[in-house]
């Protein structure tokens, strides 16, 4: 092997760990930032919780309406540029979110969010790394999200001190820069992968329909089905994990702590998936995802009788959603094909993406009418209904 081929491996490695940090700042600076901060925005902007949240529901909503245009982008060879530019994109969004003065000002800066995550966090990257490296894309998906799990451990911890120091739309300030220190990452990886690239890797075209095809499947239909109950369940648990917490008699202190074990929970079950991806399938290990989900849903419930449960359900919750971010792409390939994976991708990100954007409201309307009680109820009955999707749509592999 010549000392060129050996360069070119090199910098696809550190290409790939520049990735998961510079993924790891964008979801900490700006998807993490609002649940971080929603007690101190409270109290800043003196607007209810339902206003606050229309902000994450707006920016899913553009991001769900650009995901299958922004997969095209990537089969097209622009999601290096997506990448880089995104970020400092998302970055001009929170900042916004510290001077906005009205709810409109607040949505705006959402919406700019919104167009920014279409094309800079997960599904662009993981299409990305698909496109380029083949087989070898889900190791370098693993080791993405290993380290990008930590974004909520970051940002929990630091939203509980910039908020009581700067105030909730202060800390968004710091946040903002967070986001922003993710471009030269961004850079320095698309550039080294491009290099890489150009060694001898060739793409053929996309065959016309592809994405037709796919969505005339049904298991199209229910993998899209199965993760939009996962991603409404975990959102409604991720923007109201503090008051939730507080709610099964965790202290602030606790809370925080318990919500910012979340991510390294994630990692464990990746980690754990790794260890183990040798003898557990893909269909296999994603029912031990969503069950996992499933458990941690009981382990809230429990945690009103015994506040320290809490840190079992960051434990459950975690490492099931975390393992779900590397099957779903994975699974996607062994279902659906690879060809148009970029396009495809998109399509079945849509339904979790419109999840997320709805599920701050509608956790916001649960609280309203029926208490935590009803959420907790709704949260478990969406991973359990996820659950027999996935049991069915597996069944035989």
């Amino acid at each position: 092997m010549s000392a060129g081929t050996d360069t070119q491996k090199d910098w696809g490695g550190v290409a790939v760990w520049l990735f998961a940090v510079g993924q790891t700042l964008v979801y900490a600076g700006s998807y993490y930032a609002f649940p971080a901060l929603l007690p101190a925005l409270e109290a800043a902007t003196g607007w209810s919780k339902t206003t606050l949240a229309l902000g994450p529901t707006l920016a899913f909503l553009i991001m769900a309406s650009l995901t299958v245009f922004t997969g095209r982008l990537v089969d097209r060879g622009l999601g290096g540029e997506m990448l880089i530019w995104g970020p400092v994109l998302a970055a001009l969004g929170v900042l916004g979110m510290a001077f906005a003065s009205t709810p409109a000002e607040w949505l705006l800066a959402w919406a700019i969010v919104g167009v920014a995550q279409a094309g800079c966090v997960y599904e662009t990257l993981f299409a990305f790394l698909t496109r380029r490296l083949g087989l070898g894309a889900r190791g370098a998906i693993t080791r993405v999200t290993l380290v990008a799990g930590f974004a909520g451990t970051l940002a929990f911890p630091l939203g509980h001190v910039v908020g009581e120091r700067f105030g909730g739309q202060g800390g968004m300030l710091v946040f903002a820069a967070l986001t922003l220190a993710a471009l030269p990452c961004n850079l320095w990886a698309v550039r080294a992968l491009r290099r890489r690239e150009r060694v001898g890797t060739y793409h053929a075209p996309t065959p016309p329909g592809t994405l037709q095809v796919a969505l005339r499947r049904p298991a199209f239909w229910g993998i899209a089905a199965c993760f939009g109950l996962f991603g409404l369940n975990h959102g409604i648990l991720i923007t109201y994990v503090l008051e939730l917490f507080a709610d099964r008699g965790a202290g602030a202190g606790m809370a925080a702590t318990a919500a910012a074990c979340i991510g390294p929970s994630q990692v464990i079950g990746r980690l754990l998936f790794m260890v183990g991806e040798a003898r557990i399938g893909n269909a296999l290990a994603t029912m031990l995802a969503l069950g996992s989900v499933v458990a941690a849903g009981v382990l809230l419930w429990l945690a009103g009788l015994a506040p320290a449960l809490v840190f079992a359900f960051a434990l459950a919750q975690g490492a099931g959603m975390g393992l779900m971010s590397i099957l779903r792409p994975l699974l996607i390939a062994d279902i659906l094909g690879r060809s148009g994976f970029g396009a495809i991708s998109g399509a079945v990100a849509v339904s979790p993406i419109l999840a997320s954007a709805a599920a701050p409201a509608l956790g916001a309307l649960l609280l309203t009418l029926g208490g935590t009680g009803l959420v907790y109820a709704s949260c478990l009955a969406m991973a359990v209904t996820g659950l027999v999707i996935a049991a069915a749509l597996l069944r035989g592999r």
